[in-house]
């Protein structure tokens, strides 16, 4: 007898509708009504992950413990469930035919022809059912990239049909996020592209238990009725899901639709126990009932597109609500910073976090922002990239090694402050071979960050292929700029901190990819306290 339960979401219409958003706050009522939930993400593009994809393309590569690049969404199910997830929760179409494909050099297929169906749909079926099969989970949450009707979607629907029949109807149910849009001519809703969504959905042999609409505009209980009529679902079953002031608002508005108890009761499962959201509701109530604001300079070279610093935008939610403030985000282009003009881009800012990347593009902007907040005692965080450009800073202009850099942005440096990794120095293929995943860090005492983590020892995600350069180290610190934060095992700097700043740290990891609503990042929380501090005496 199968335990768990599957539950699959679709989209139709158009994309961006928000697939990830409503499975994470399913997920979240689900949880807190004591249940066991993970999600995990299908994303139908041919790439085996998101990592050598630019941010412009797809948004953040977000990074899981256990060294998965993944798409940004699992950064949403993380920060709604505080449960971490693993590379089962993302799967990929390049992944799925990688796999296939080295099965069949080994001869795993005894001579068959290899097909779509049924050897990559069964592949597709294993990766579904990897983490409902570990027996830690009451319901799995599936959610399908893209659009129904997609070609590269197609064998994802077709696994999900096949799924449906051999579990049954009271093991797995199917979601569809669809688009209800608003005509304004016409001054009204329009049902249309949502029935041919659903259409094109049972055309693929699968009909939809539950509609999610994402509307502008409520529905009326007679438009209720006729989604419910042509799409084959039941009146109580079509959800309305309108637009939201932040996304953390969602959960709730499920709960007030019913999406958790029309699910558990397709699903025959209790839902006697009311969701417990107390501790939600309660960050929900400082982010939006502020005390105070801050203003923080996000200096990037993606910063077009806010996907790109997806993960760093919801830290600074969560750290602002802990600190009962509103973090206004005011974001800085790097390739777009000027020397002589900076004063006047920066002004008004309470601080200063120089952003991830790669790349030799915008970096002068970045060292000057880093010498910007360095300078005129403004606090001041940098991570990944922006550590190593804190590190650059120091060297060309307090140790005055003028042309300090980094070998990844010129191989002809005399001083590489930053230098490639030793284990990456043979490394041909860039796909999944840097340094990922979550590394041991041991803190100093009598520093910024001992004080902030409380620990003597933390674990951090990484995602990255330079290093700060020991052979550096003593006339740094020498200098003032001081190594906080050690790997035990490489002796690997991942910290460095400025004591004679008001707040300046760099960091060699990701901080944002393990803040939560639950647990805000205390590297994030500090940062935003400082920067309030800062914004009383300015």
């Amino acid at each position: 007898m199968n335990t768990t339960k599957y539950i699959f979401v679709t989209g139709g219409v158009s994309s961006s509708l928000g697939k990830g958003i409503i499975a994470a706050s399913l997920a979240k009522l689900l949880q807190a009504r004591g249940y066991r939930v993970t999600i995990q993400k299908l994303d139908p593009y041919i790439n085996v992950d998101p990592g050598t994809l630019n941010p412009y393309e797809h948004g953040e590569c977000y990074v899981t413990d256990d060294g998965a690049e993944t798409d940004l969404d699992l950064g949403h199910y993380e920060r709604f469930l505080n449960v971490p997830t693993s590379q089962a929760n993302n799967v990929t179409t390049g992944r799925i035919y990688q796999s296939v494909i080295e099965k069949e050099r080994r001869g795993e297929f005894l001579g068959k022809t290899v097909q779509v169906v049924p050897h990559i749909t069964n592949e597709i079926k294993e990766r579904i059912q990897i983490l409902g099969k570990s027996g830690d989970y009451d319901i799995v949450i599936t959610e399908i990239g893209g659009t129904v009707g997609d070609i590269e979607s197609l064998p994802y629907i077709e696994s999900v049909r096949q799924l449906k029949w051999e579990l049954g109807d009271e093991n797995a149910l199917v979601i569809h996020l669809t688009l209800v849009p608003y005509l304004s001519a016409a001054g009204e809703l329009k049902t249309k592209p949502t029935q041919h969504s659903v259409k094109t959905l049972m055309e693929s042999g699968i009909r939809a238990d539950i509609l999610v609409c994402r509307t502008e505009h409520e529905l009326s209980d007679d438009l209720r009725k006729k989604l419910a009529l042509f799409c084959n679902v039941q009146k109580e079953a079509v959800i309305q899901s309108i637009d939201a002031s932040t996304i953390y608002d969602v959960p709730n508005m499920m709960l007030e639709e019913g999406l958790d108890k029309v699910t558990l009761s397709k699903l025959n499962m209790k839902d006697d126990t009311e969701p417990n959201l107390d501790h939600w509701n309660q960050f929900l109530k400082r982010h939006k009932n502020p005390k105070g604001n801050v203003t923080i300079g996000l200096v990037g070279k993606y910063v077009e597109l806010q996907d790109s610093y997806k993960s760093i935008l919801e830290s600074f939610i969560h750290a602002g609500a802990e600190n009962e403030v509103k973090v206004n985000i005011v974001s800085i282009h790097s390739e777009h910073i000027d020397p002589i003009t900076i004063a006047e881009q920066f002004h008004g800012l309470d601080g200063i976090l120089v952003a991830p990347g790669f790349g030799e593009r915008g970096i002068e902007g970045k060292v000057e922002a880093v010498k910007y907040a360095r300078v005129n005692n403004i606090p001041f965080l940098g991570i990944c990239l922006g550590m190593q450009m804190a590190v650059i800073e120091y060297s060309r202009n307090v140790l005055g090694l003028a042309d300090a850099n980094s070998s990844e942005m010129s191989k002809h440096t005399d001083h590489p402050v930053i230098n490639l990794m030793e284990d990456q120095k043979d490394i041909i293929n860039m796909g999944g071979t840097m340094r990922l995943g979550a590394w041991d860090c041991a803190l100093e005492d009598n520093s910024i960050v001992s004080g902030v983590y409380e620990d003597d020892i933390i674990q951090e995600r990484h995602r990255h292929r330079y290093e700060y350069n020991n052979a550096y180290r003593d006339q740094l610190e020498a200098a003032g700029l001081r190594a906080t934060g050690i790997n035990p095992k490489t002796g690997l700097v991942e910290i460095i901190e400025i004591p004679e700043h008001p707040w300046f740290v760099g960091v060699q990891y990701h901080p944002e990819y393990k803040s939560t609503v639950a647990n805000p990042h205390p590297l994030f929380v500090a940062f935003v306290k400082a920067a309030h501090e800062h914004s009383k005496i300015k």
